[in-house]
């Protein structure tokens, strides 16, 4: 067992999903940021738990290759970035080997290697970015959250965002102090002024500004509208209210301040208006070549009929538009539907029909109405598909699927699902987005391959397994694999079972009970285990 505050050395061998360093010692998985993989180490215990630790290097006694000075003087705190202190080679390989081992151990693939597609720059690439406020020592300062809290990091220069962008945030946090606005505190639900948000068009240069504000507006603002004219780009000035308790940015409500209220920006040879609410990737030049290698995967003709399910602003999908016979987009946001049509409009596109609904629903609606498209593109959040989008993908039985994802873990889980219903999964890119941050883009393709015409008779009796298993559309694999990923836990079905019982799951009448009465009492799923098993529980929609 290992003791806290105690000093061992080691060896980092592997990385978790959030890029911290793993480490094993005396049979225990030890965490520890602001490794690389292959150094020798010592590092401190500071947390023990019955089957992982956490620790921070003390000293380093071989130093990987792979290390380096740290460009950004805040990146131990803020919890923007991870990788600062190692080479953009190694961050690529442990982010294409993340997704690999993802398709392999969740969506039960074989694969050897995924390729990726590495960032031209890592730095100055973020086109939007949201600064939460706060105040400290009789002043108030903008940054971002510390690691696992709402704690603000104050900063001046962040490496990954436009100088443009920070000169905005200085700009907003001088004329906040001088004023005197006052900033939002969470725990008494006081207080103006909550978020800073940016975003600024890669090729146009044009910045939006858009202020979170815990009320209806903000004093003197013809002052600030004047100094934010001195930042070359500066476009528009929104307000958003949000009034609501939680960790929501945006509100509901929307208010044009200054300018047209969005900006406008190229992509993929296209034009395209962006409000605050409207989802556009952050990295434009690697947003491009991930669209790119994505419509090369469809495969697309004259004579298609492309869906585009989680749309955004239509990027993708007028991005295709011209290789299709037409190209139909679905997004539950109104003002991202708003602004497709418009973009549209505006490119002179006419074979693009966009509608507002969630997009499982749609599918299926949409389905039962007798469309069927040839090709299917997905871009869904990072929680990724729910179940009516997957049953309409199958029913609609798309020559090609192309699946667009910014969750590994998902991707494979529904790469999975999706296998149980005939596709198969062809091609599989990552694509770094976001260079020095732990997130990664994957695209892949699948499609429904020939089924194989021999009869195979099977004999078994359903007494003897889980049933519950296929009902939840989750299988115990998957769970035993989305815990090892995201805990470095083994469990049994056993634990599974028993957890599954407790949150009122159904599991087979017979499954994992003693074949005698004479058995002894099977052992109890420790805490540790059962708190992974609930979270991929819930992590799969199961509770």
């Amino acid at each position: 067992m290992l003791t806290k505050n105690q000093i061992y050395e080691t060896v980092i061998t592997d990385y978790t999903t959030e890029g911290q360093g793993v480490a094993h010692i005396e049979g225990c998985a030890v965490f520890v940021p602001n490794a690389v993989a292959g150094e020798r180490v010592k590092v401190r215990v500071t947390l023990v738990r019955k089957t992982w630790a956490a620790g921070k290097i003390t000293e380093i006694l071989e130093k990987s290759p792979h290390r380096v000075n740290r460009a950004c003087p805040v990146a131990k705190l803020c919890g923007g970035c991870t990788f600062w202190h190692m080479d953009y080679e190694e961050e690529c390989r442990l982010k294409a080997e993340r997704v690999k081992n993802c398709l392999n151990r969740i969506g039960g693939e074989n694969l050897e290697e995924v390729p990726i597609l590495a960032a031209p720059t890592c730095e100055g690439y973020r086109n939007k970015a949201q600064y939460p406020v706060a105040w400290e020592k009789g002043r108030a300062y903008a940054g971002f959250f510390k690691e696992g809290t709402h704690e603000v990091v104050q900063m001046d220069r962040c490496r990954i965002l436009p100088e443009e962008t920070d000169r905005v945030k200085a700009i907003i946090m001088d004329y906040v102090n001088k004023n005197k606005v006052s900033v939002y505190d969470e725990a008494t639900h006081r207080g103006l002024l909550r978020h800073i948000y940016v975003r600024r068009g890669a090729v146009s240069g044009q910045i939006l500004v858009c202020l979170v504000v815990n009320g209806d507006g903000l004093p003197k603002l013809p002052a600030l509208i004047e100094a934010l004219k001195a930042v070359s780009g500066f476009t528009t000035l929104v307000l958003s209210v949000n009034t609501k308790k939680g960790n929501a940015v945006l509100g509901d409500k929307f208010v044009t301040l200054y300018g047209p209220g969005y900006i406008e920006d190229t992509l993929c040879g296209l034009n395209f208006r962006l409000s605050a609410r409207s989802f556009y990737q952050v990295n434009h030049a690697q947003a491009q070549r991930l669209y790119e290698t994505a419509i090369a995967m469809a495969g697309i003709t004259k004579n298609d009929l492309v869906l585009d399910l989680y749309c955004g602003v239509g990027t993708i999908t007028l991005a295709m538009a011209s290789a299709a016979g037409k190209v139909m987009g679905v997004e539950v946001v109104p003002q991202a539907i708003e602004d497709a049509r418009d973009n549209a409009r505006r490119n002179g596109i006419e074979n693009a029909e966009f509608f507002c609904a969630d997009a499982g629903a749609a599918a299926l609606e949409l389905e039962q109405k007798g469309i069927r498209p040839d090709i299917i593109t997905v871009d869904p959040p990072r929680k990724g598909l729910n179940s009516d989008a997957i049953e309409a993908i199958d029913r609609m039985n798309p020559k090609r699927l192309v699946y667009i994802s910014c969750d590994p873990a998902t991707l494979a889980r529904d790469t999975a699902l999706l296998k149980e219903r005939g596709f198969r999964l062809e091609k599989a890119i990552a694509a770094d987005l976001f260079p020095r941050c732990s997130h990664v883009e994957t695209v892949v393709l699948l499609s429904k391959g020939e089924i194989n015409s021999k009869n195979i008779r099977v004999e078994f009796s359903l007494e003897d397994m889980d049933m519950s298993e296929f009902q939840d559309g989750t299988t115990y694999p998957q769970i035993k694999a989305y815990v090892l990923e995201h805990s470095g836990l083994k469990v049994s079905s056993l634990y599974i079972s028993q957890v599954k019982r407790k949150c009122g799951l159904d599991v087979g009448k017979n499954y994992n009970l003693p074949k005698s009465e004479d058995a002894r009492q099977a052992p109890t799923c420790p805490p540790g285990k059962e708190n992974a098993i609930r979270e991929a529980l819930q992590y799969f929609g199961m509770i």
